[in-house]
């Protein structure tokens, strides 16, 4: 949302909220939850379950404002009264209110104010009105009328709740056939089945907002049961011309119909408004498209015109369907320099629908559809009441708990947890993948992993993406054999070292969860299942792993035993991850990230011997950087190579001038004598000049040294917090350890070592043969 509309809204809402300081909701007025979806909407009262309860938007050239129930259309006059005055738009003197029947104790309030409100029977366009109140049961089967008014600059303030409704119409979308949404969903504002929360509310200062109201929109079981009778896959064909786009789903309401085994969609569905949406990312199976006219149920058509955008948005929003297909690789393609999401036509259709095509491709292939959803024909067995026993003993940072289980995109299950992790910091997240996209031009949606905190035993659970199910263990924290009930789930395929014999690998390998993990001594590893398949001993790619874990550890001098197990999960194919270092596409953190090209080494010993392990080692290393010996920005990403160098010699038997091209003799002997050449400024001592420094001292002095000056430092405390001063206290460590003075050698590369620290160190021998001693 532009910073300008932002401000619009909150002076709106300011506007709305006026005078106000805490909203007491009556207590024998149960409301609903109000799921918000348009541009244009935006939250009055949000309760502490990050339920919104009043809310706010325009359609058209008009406003609306909606209440979780209709009972609060009389217990909060001056609400009531700024409401109205808001809704009637700015600059219109027309005073004159209509207020349904049903609730005409508003115009009792009103009698005092300056609106002249009249009681009607229902609404009429010859009313003469500016505003119409009404509850949400009063608008009618087909309230065209009212929607046509609220677009032409009307004001329409509802109330009301569905769950009723709902209760009593099991077999109803709600959505859709509700009345009052059929008057505020136009808007963006839906009334929901479920219950809200009865608080007092605070009013703030500003649009209120809680990470707690991003949720999925409804359980569309019923739509892909309803869309999927009958098929079980689906075919894409490169030699019928049939190259689709991916789909990147990200609205509330919007569903993947088909996607890949990792998850990209090519056909999905959404509501907008009162109207849904179906997109094919390949306008080769549409067959004939339509002219678009307003008096049409259906609108067949391609992405590739921005002729009708608008008209085409307020068709589906007022009720009207939408087929829409085409790709949006080929566009790019031929219109270099342009933002595919924001200016690819079809986008401009779709970006407010929740759907958005992607330059991506999907491989030609034949894919399952969505079965998990179908009651009859699971294609992907969903296990129930599965029993996750949990243990965690964690340190200063918290820790992920694999539970070996995985949720369909969309697919909603509660999970039941005990007492003693229940408000307690205990979180439920699905999904690894956890870095916030903030790209230019994105190839997935920003976020797409979901945290839930728990704080009730029972809780309902989500991630319109799917993914893995994991528990979240705070710090400083432990529980043995605590034990949490998943309702509602697929298997992955889930190793454990000294767990998993080799019979339950044998079935669980084949396992329908697109996501697998492998957890081992030291490090738990996230691919996309079918990179384990085929994997046949897990073992022995365990003792791998556990080898070079261990020999991280020795060069860190930490003990074998790491107080949290690393973590590397894997993005999709083309997905991307926060940071893209010129190393590889990979990042450190917990967990690190890569791209699933970077998967076959990970899981299979053959592979990474041959195309070496130095991304993954070298994020793996980022981990172990500490800032005491760190001299940012120079070392960032020169010191966590030591661990790459280290580990492929000592480990995978790799000599440093193969492990990597920028370790050639040649390359190493170039890149110094241009420092050299340029002054031996430290300006330009980072990456692989700052290496060379390093590797020059090894080539000397061996790993033993490196190891037992990590070990000094973890004896050490009150360390210098800026380069200079870390520098020299480097040199005088080193050089202790070492038993000889390394102060020339390290002014040879341009370190500012002061003369205290050579005093220091003048009782030691120099090291008057190093290697820069050629370059005078």
């Amino acid at each position: 949302m532009a910073t300008q509309s932002i401000q619009l809204y909150n002076e709106a809402y300011m506007s709305l909220m006026k005078g106000l300081k805490e909203l007491h909701l009556p207590s024998e007025c149960v409301p609903c939850d109000l799921l918000l979806t348009g541009d244009h909407a935006f939250p009055l009262a949000i309760n502490s379950q990050g339920q919104v309860l009043m809310a706010a938007s325009q359609y058209g050239r008009g406003r609306i404002v909606v209440l979780g129930h209709e009972g609060y259309l009389t217990p909060f006059p001056a609400l009531i009264e700024n409401a109205l005055t808001w809704l009637r738009g700015d600059g219109s003197d027309n005073v004159s209110v209509g207020i349904h029947k049903h609730v005409r104790a508003v115009a009792d309030n009103l009698r005092k104010s300056s609106f002249q409100a009249k009681v009607v029977e229902a609404f009429s366009n010859n009313l003469g009105i500016g505003v119409y109140v009404t509850d949400a049961y009063s608008v009618g089967e087909d309230p065209k009328d009212l929607v046509a008014f609220l677009k032409a600059g009307g004001g329409v303030l509802i109330g009301g709740q569905a769950w009723n409704w709902a209760a009593h119409h099991p077999k109803e979308n709600v959505l859709l056939h509700f009345s009052g949404n059929k008057v505020s969903g136009v808007a963006g504002i839906y009334f929901s089945d479920i219950y809200g929360k009865v608080e007092n509310l605070p009013v703030y200062p500003q649009i209120p907002s809680s990470w707690k109201t991003l949720k999925v929109g409804k359980d569309f079981q019923g739509d892909l049961e309803f869309l999927l009778k009958g098929i079980s896959e689906f075919e894409l064909r490169t030699k019928e011309g049939i190259v689709a786009s991916e789909i990147l789903v990200h609205g509330p309401l919007a569903f993947p119909i088909g996607t890949t085994e990792d998850g990209r969609a090519f056909l999905a569905g959404a509501y907008y408004g009162k109207g849904r949406v179906v997109l094919i990312s390949h306008e080769g199976v549409l067959g004939e498209e339509t002219k678009f006219r307003k008096d049409l149920s259906v609108f067949v058509c391609t992405a590739y015109s921005d002729e009708h955008v608008k008209e085409i948005q307020d068709f589906v929003a007022e009720g009207g369907g939408l087929l829409i297909g085409g790709h949006a690789w080929w566009w790019a393609h031929t219109h270099c320099g342009q933002n595919p999401l924001k200016d690819f036509s079809g986008n401009k259709i779709l970006n407010k629908m929740g759907l958005s095509l992607l330059v991506t491709t999907i491989d030609e292939g034949s894919y399952k559809a969505l079965l998990p959803f179908l009651k009859n024909k699971p294609q992907r067995p969903v296990v129930h009441n599965r029993k996750i026993r949990v243990n965690a003993n964690t340190a200063e940072n918290e820790v992920w708990i694999s539970t070996g289980l995985y949720i369909s995109p969309g697919l909603k299950t509660y999970m039941i947890t005990p007492a003693e992790i229940t408000n307690k910091g205990w979180k439920i997240q699905i999904g690894c993948q956890t870095d916030f996209l903030t790209a230019n031009e994105l190839k997935r949606a920003p976020c797409v992993s979901v945290d839930f905190p728990i704080t009730s035993e029972r809780m309902q659970v989500w991630n319109l993406w799917g993914g893995l199910i994991y528990l979240v263990a705070p710090p400083n924290t432990k529980v043995n054999g605590v034990e949490v009930i998943v309702e509602k789930a697929v298997s992955a395929p889930y190793y454990q070292s000294g767990k998993t014999t080799a019979a339950d690998w044998s079935s669980l390998r084949t396992a329908p969860a697109p996501w697998a993990e492998l957890e081992f001594e030291n490090i738990i590893i996230t691919v996309p299942s079918e990179f384990v398949r085929s994997l046949d001993r897990p073992d022995k790619l365990a003792a791998h792993w556990d080898k070079i874990m261990r020999s991280i550890a020795d060069l860190a001098a930490i003990p074998h035993k790491f107080p949290r197990k690393e973590r590397i999960a894997q993005e999709s194919s083309t997905a991307q991850t926060a940071f893209t270092f010129h190393l590889g596409w990979m990042h450190s953190g917990y967990p690190i990230m890569g791209h699933t090209p970077t998967a076959a080494e990970l899981v299979n010993v053959d592979i990474a011997k041959i195309k070496d392990m130095w991304g993954p080692i070298h994020e793996l290393g980022h981990n172990q950087q500490r800032s005491c010996w760190e001299f940012r920005p120079h070392t960032t990403e020169c010191t966590c190579n030591l661990w790459s160098v280290y580990v492929h010699e000592e480990v995978l038997g790799i000599n440093r001038a193969q492990a990597h091209p920028e370790m050639t003799l040649t390359n190493r002997k170039k890149r110094t004598e241009e420092y050299v050449r340029g002054g031996r400024n430290l300006k330009n001592w980072y990456i692989w000049v700052a290496l060379e420094t390093y590797m020059q001292v090894q080539e000397k002095f061996g790993w033993d040294a490196f190891k037992k000056v990590f070990a000094a430092y973890h004896q050490m405390s009150n360390f210098p917090n800026h380069n200079k001063g870390k520098m020299n206290l480097y040199a005088e460590t080193f050089s202790q350890t070492v038993g000889m003075n390394l102060c020339g050698f390290l002014k040879s590369w341009g370190w500012p070592i002061e003369e205290s620290t050579e005093d220091k160190l003048s009782n030691l021998p120099p090291w008057t043969d190093h290697p820069m001693v050629q370059y005078g």
